[in-house]
């Protein structure tokens, strides 16, 4: 079982920068491959980024590539997504996904564990 934690939302312009993090405690947190979706209300809950269990690899949603960075810290358990240049339909609640497994994952059905979600609102 692992617990996940995500914090670092608000409210922020556009054009803005927000890093969001993801605490994990419980299963060994490198043994993981890690995810971050996102979600308008309304609407389905959609891939953001992923990163493998090691850090090594990472892969990205076309809307926020050159935009959007993540990261992982495994000794301190923690995942990261550090967001630059935001834009208002970047606003969504933002959560972290955890999967048993070593190489990224995109899909939504993938993922094993979730956190309980950070809100990102980017104003015009």
């Amino acid at each position: 079982q692992v617990q996940l934690v995500e914090s670092g939302g608000g409210l922020v312009q556009a054009g803005g920068s927000l890093r969001l993090s993801c605490a994990a405690s419980g299963r060994t947190f490198s043994w993981y491959a890690m995810g971050w979706f996102r979600q308008v209300r309304g609407k389905e809950r959609e891939f953001v980024a992923a990163i493998s269990w090691s850090g090594g690899s990472t892969s990205y949603a076309d809307s926020v590539k050159g935009r959007f960075t993540i990261s992982r810290d495994n000794p301190e358990n923690t995942l990261y997504l550090q967001m630059h240049s935001l834009k208002p339909e970047d606003t969504a609640v933002y959560y972290c996904a955890a999967i048993n497994t070593a190489s990224i994952a995109r899909g939504i059905r993938e993922y094993d564990y979730w956190g309980q979600g950070t809100q990102v609102t980017v104003s015009s």
